[in-house]
């Protein structure tokens, strides 16, 4: 019997019965880093039960099938004893030689920050017991390749035989689960060069060759359980070990599921009667009947002159950045789980609209990092029709240059002179604005032509969620050798408890520093420096009278709280750095400065992200093909006009290019093979891919 797509339900009825309600609102139809995000977005709303760093979950979801007053070991197995067993009695626990304790399997230190033993810490689904003798010799080594039983094998950790694909899952969960503070390339030895992302060969090839066990399967059944101590997500990859597969690739893992690695070799029909209507300048609306297949149609893939525009699992799209009064033929093709593809339909021809309106004028012209040569112009975008393909810029009236963003730096000037700025945009058929009022700009006299560093955000949380942030908002990347923080104690006294401060802040990128025991996990995700534990986390443990400076090279150059006044003036508040202030402040000036409430975290990490309007589906709606390319072109397709910057693994721009409704391709042709960083910018906020050259 055929059967036609009409809702994703309907498909989601071949997943297996016990798993079917959990993901009946997950698109696992999707592929590679969608389906990632799909997971990833269930797996963190369905764990509505944060567990503390106990003993009795591991208790319940550890037990030994065959006898119910032992536990199972993680890296033990069935020839050792004592040190290397594979069962210990459920209620031997602690910390002495013998004991069985509990495993953080993705090592706390290796955490990107430290995941301690709150949140990531305690997560359920990759604390195991295990021997504590067993425990210590693994310590914080990453996994690496072997064979046979658990131990040191090939500079690493070789988990086991009959442990490597329980350890490759579990990777896996905590990946989609925590982001970036948990990636595969911090806990395993291998190479992320193959997979869209972090994940590692190493994983994949162990999900492969140890099938799941159905002492996994107990375990992940407990954690959706109403239990006490169950978490409320599942591990997806141990529902079905083929959806790594289908997110990273690699040699095809087991469908449990039996949806997408079936014997089905069927195409789905070809789509019919296209048709096409809501022409405008750069989008046109096709619509379809639907196929037919003998299993389900899951996706279309719609294109405009042989180019892929989308897809869609409805049988209507509109296909968008098209260029106006150009002639497109379009077809769909409809493919199924499977991946059979069907023909492409019958081409049907339509032709957008001529664009003869201008772009609105831009507004909100502004100058800011003022120097003897060089001055920074931003102003709010202007609207169109079609789409604003670039900017000009007028410097005294002569045009100084275009941009494809909303900001612009003028450099080559005189100093102590005053000019007048105007800019202009056009559209992607050519049609101009006026140019907008004129703004004057002056140069500084050029004794002081440095921009530093600055602070943009404080965080004096409840309980130790305490957080500084500072940010780079100079025109190159800043080494933070030679940078510390130091906090006046009490309000009184000298500078103290200095933390010197490493790495590369990179050009409109902020750094975070927060306490190593803040549990907020929007604090743990964005951290990058976690205060030292030796030292209670000193400097961040600031309170609302410890006034917190920056340094550079043991010089104050920007100051939070006011230094010699014992008053609690900061204290359970959230500061942060209004764009208007460029430079640091050695004096603190509250008007510097706008104030939140206690445990507002939502901003820490985002100094470009803080305005009301930005519209997050931008960024989500933003793609990036082939990745991996073996070729010499890269497409970017967006909504809104938007500038790409491409970074080697050092940190160096190697390519930068703008894209518009017109122009959605890249010339890679002179990148070397290897990883490259990619950093899309739109409506004024900004995401990290990793790309891939072969």
């Amino acid at each position: 019997m055929k059967k036609k797509l009409l809702l994703l339900s309907l498909f989601l009825t071949f997943v297996v019965s016990a798993q079917e309600q959990y993901y009946s609102d997950v698109d696992i139809t999707a592929e590679g880093l969608a389906l990632k995000e799909n997971l990833a977005s269930k797996t963190i709303s369905a764990h509505t039960n944060i567990l503390s760093y106990g003993w009795d979950a591991l208790k319940i979801t550890d037990v030994n099938p065959e006898n119910s007053s032992e536990v199972l070991l993680i890296y033990g197995y069935s020839s050792g004893s004592g040190t290397t067993s594979r069962t210990r009695g459920i209620n031997d626990h602690g910390g002495d030689s013998g004991d069985w304790n509990r495993e953080h399997v993705y090592a706390k230190s290796l955490g990107t920050p430290n995941l301690g033993d709150s949140g990531p810490g305690a997560d359920g689904h990759h604390l195991r017991p295990s021997d504590v003798t067993f425990n210590g010799q693994r310590g914080s080594k990453k996994f690496a390749n072997g064979s046979g039983n658990a131990g040191d094998q090939n500079s690493g950790w070789y988990p086991g035989d009959e442990w490597k694909g329980d350890v490759a899952r579990i990777m896996m969960y905590m990946y989609i689960r925590y982001g970036n503070q948990c990636k595969p390339t911090g806990v395993g030895n291998g190479s992320s060069a193959s997979t869209p992302d972090d994940m590692i060969d190493l994983f994949l090839e162990w999900n492969v060759e140890d099938p799941v066990s159905d002492f996994e399967r107990q375990r992940n059944t407990y954690h959706v359980s109403n239990g006490a101590y169950a978490q409320g997500n599942r591990n997806p990859f141990i529902d079905n070990a083929y959806l790594a597969t289908r997110i990273w690739g690699g040699t095809p893992a087991e469908d449990s599921w039996g949806i997408y690695t079936s014997n089905d070799n069927e195409a789905p029909t070809v789509p019919a009667n296209i048709a096409l209507s809501a022409i405008t300048t750069s989008t046109i609306t096709a619509s379809w009947t639907a196929s037919e297949d003998n299993e389900a149609v899951t996706k279309y893939e719609v294109y405009a002159n042989e180019t892929l525009n989308g897809e869609t699992a409805n049988t209507n799209y509109t296909l968008t950045g098209l260029t106006p009064n150009t002639a497109y033929s379009i077809t769909v093709l409809a493919k199924d789980i499977a991946n059979n593809k069907s023909a492409q339909s019958t081409a049907v021809n339509g032709t957008t609209l001529a664009d003869t309106t201008a772009p609105s004028i831009p507004t909100g012209v502004t100058i800011s990092n003022e120097t003897g040569t060089s001055f920074k112009i931003t102003w709010t975008a202007s609207t169109d029709d079609s789409g604003v393909a670039s900017y000009e810029v007028f410097v005294d009236g002569n045009s100084n240059g275009t941009s494809a963003n909303t900001d612009y730096q003028v450099t080559g000037l005189t100093a102590s002179t005053t000019y007048s700025i105007t800019v202009l945009a056009t559209d992607v058929a050519n049609n101009s604005s006026v140019q907008s009022a004129g703004v004057n700009a002056t140069t500084t006299d050029g004794s002081n032509n440095i921009v530093e560093l600055l602070f943009s955000e404080y965080v004096e949380g409840s309980g130790n969620n305490k957080a500084l942030e500072i940010v780079n908002i100079t025109e190159n990347p800043i080494n933070l050798s030679g940078y510390s923080i130091k906090k006046q104690s009490n309000g009184a006294g000298g500078w103290i408890d200095e933390l010197q401060l490493t790495g590369t802040i990179a050009v409109n990128d902020v750094f975070v520093m927060i306490h190593y025991q803040a549990d907020k996990q929007t604090l743990l995700t964005e951290a990058d420096l976690v205060g030292p534990s030796s030292n209670n986390g000193a400097p961040v443990n600031f309170n609302g009278n410890d006034p917190v400076g920056l340094f550079k090279n043991g010089v104050l150059i920007d100051v939070i709280g006011i230094l010699d006044n014992a008053t609690k003036t900061l204290d359970d508040t959230t500061l942060r750095r209004k764009k208007a202030v460029t430079k640091g402040n050695t004096t603190y000036t509250a008007s510097e400065w706008d104030v939140f409430p206690v445990g507002t975290y939502d901003d820490i990490g985002k100094y470009y992200e803080t305005t009301a309007s930005v519209n997050d589906n931008v960024l989500n709606s933003i793609t990036m093909y082939p990745n991996p390319t073996n070729g010499n072109i890269l497409f970017i397709k967006a909504t809104e006009n938007t500038k790409v910057t491409i970074y080697n693994l050092l940190g160096k721009v190697v390519h930068s290019a703008s894209i518009t409704a017109n122009k959605n391709d890249i010339d890679v042709s002179k990148l070397n093979n290897g990883i490259y960083v990619v950093k899309i910018t739109a409506d004024g906020k900004s995401s990290t891919k990793k790309l891939i050259k072969n």
